[in-house]
């Protein structure tokens, strides 16, 4: 009698860290990098199909990496397959029948199951067929064949496509690329399709979002200038960025510059020309600045003006709101720091959704939290904004840790609807900003951010 033993596959271990893998090839140690994760997988898949060719056998591969743990196999002719069997795939929709068979219950059965008001439909079907005169005893011989139920039977043409599509990204997109396979996609890509869903909407009427906190220097600038750039980048044109600022908004310092140099003081006087019914929103070019990469419109104030040079009345904003709401889907306030200056009360009279935004420092959330607080005593609209708030949390300082601004996070429990943390990044921190300087991760993290705002509008 002979035994059969299942020899192990050689195995490769990879670790993925960002753009930098440590493997573990049959026990030897090997570092891999590239400039982006898409480049890494390439990498790290060549090394496997070459060595499952060198051995001439499969070469069995275990990733470890944000979104879980992968096991592949790779065959010496350069094939990829998961390692365990894969979920069956979603069961085709059963072929339409040709024909629609009419009911087998003899007609005087079937009539007694006819309810009084179809019996009068079916006898208005056929306009050449008199009720009053028709001979009950004609009527009782009517086939089955002869019923009105055709329509009520017939089957739509029309088939809901409702399959989720297969994964795209990821170590699943690249097994369904190199395969053909209905892979499907993971937890986190499902997550991010939805969070795309959300801010691609288009919402009838312009919604207005204002990021507040009275504290300086906690991020509003660059909240702003984020959020702005996930809607208009993913959901398109008309979103507006409006530094609302009487002391030294630095929205324009940090944002891309256009052929001039207007503000919001320029726009002002123009207002009246801008409502009329002979305006275009090309008119507008000359008094906003248009980002080329992120897709949006900034409105400057001056930070080189003292605040008593560029008060701005509650009529003036309600005139500026006017514009902005006639020519723009979406309106994002990067507010300023004196919640009782009179353009920063009427933003609020006009906002649709409140973002707070603060680092992980103790004053800055303190602040952001006290004006919740207040913004709930204020009025009926106030309050609400404030239950439905979502606060943006920073981990600002590359020596603090995302648990530290979970931590802050989990504070604003019960004080707002949502809070969502943005990991330490270096581009953030100085320059200008612009979406795609920022890494893969604090671009998820933004995106959600930014879906957690669709949601409340």
């Amino acid at each position: 009698m002979s035994i059969t033993t299942t020899v192990p596959l050689p195995e490769v271990r990879a670790v993925v860290t960002d753009t930098t893998v440590e493997l573990n090839v049959l026990g030897n140690a090997e570092t891999l990098t590239a400039s982006t994760s898409a480049e890494l997988r390439t990498k790290i898949m060549s090394r496997v199909v070459k060595l499952a060719s060198g051995l001439g056998t499969d070469v069995r591969l275990e990733v470890h990496d944000h979104t879980g743990q992968w096991r592949l196999v790779a065959s010496p002719d350069g094939h990829l397959r998961e390692d365990e069997a894969l979920p069956p795939a979603e069961e085709e929709p059963a072929p339409v029948a040709q024909k629609i068979q009419p009911p087998s219950l003899p007609a005087a059965q079937l009539s007694a199951h006819i309810s009084e008001p179809t019996a009068a439909a079916a006898a208005a079907v056929s306009p050449l067929h008199d009720a009053s005169t028709a001979d009950p005893s004609e009527t009782a011989e009517v086939s089955g064949d002869e019923l009105p139920t055709r329509k009520a039977a017939r089957a739509s043409f029309i088939i809901d496509e409702s399959r989720e599509p297969a994964a795209t990204n990821g170590w699943r997109g690249l097994l369904a690329r190199t395969t053909g396979l209905q892979v499907p996609a993971s937890v986190l890509e499902r997550e991010r399709r939805r969070h795309v869903q959300s801010v691609s909407q288009h919402w009838p009427g312009p919604r207005k979002i204002s990021v507040v906190n009275g504290k300086g220097g906690v991020g509003k600038t660059l909240t702003t200038a984020m959020l702005t750039a996930v809607f208009a980048r993913i959901g398109g044109a008309g979103v507006l960025a409006w530094d609302n600022n009487d002391t030294r908004g630095t929205l324009g310092w940090r944002t891309e510059k256009g052929p001039h140099d207007a503000t919001v003081q320029d726009l002002l006087p123009d207002t009246v020309r801008l409502l009329s019914p002979s305006a275009q929103i090309s008119d507008l070019a000359r008094f906003v600045h248009h980002q080329t990469s992120d897709k949006y419109d900034v409105l400057r104030s001056n930070p080189e003006l003292l605040a008593t040079k560029q008060r701005i009345t509650q009529n003036d904003f309600d005139a500026l709101h006017e514009v902005a709401a006639k020519y723009f889907r979406l309106v994002f306030f990067d507010s300023g720091n004196d919640e009782s200056a009179p353009r920063w009360l009427r933003m609020i009279d006009h906002t649709d959704q409140l973002v707070v935004a603060t680092t992980a420092l103790g004053e800055s959330a303190e602040s952001g939290a006290l004006l919740l607080e207040a913004l709930s005593e204020r009025d009926e609209h106030s309050a609400a904004l404030a239950r439905n708030a979502v606060v943006v949390v920073l981990q600002s300082e590359r020596n603090s840790t995302l648990a530290d601004a979970k931590r802050v996070a989990d504070g604003f429990t019960g004080l707002a609807r949502m809070a969502v943390t943005i990991p330490f990044d270096r581009a953030l921190h100085g320059g200008a900003l612009r979406y795609d300087a920022v890494r893969p991760s604090t671009r998820a993290a933004w995106l959600r951010a930014g879906a957690a705002v669709a949601d409340g509008l």
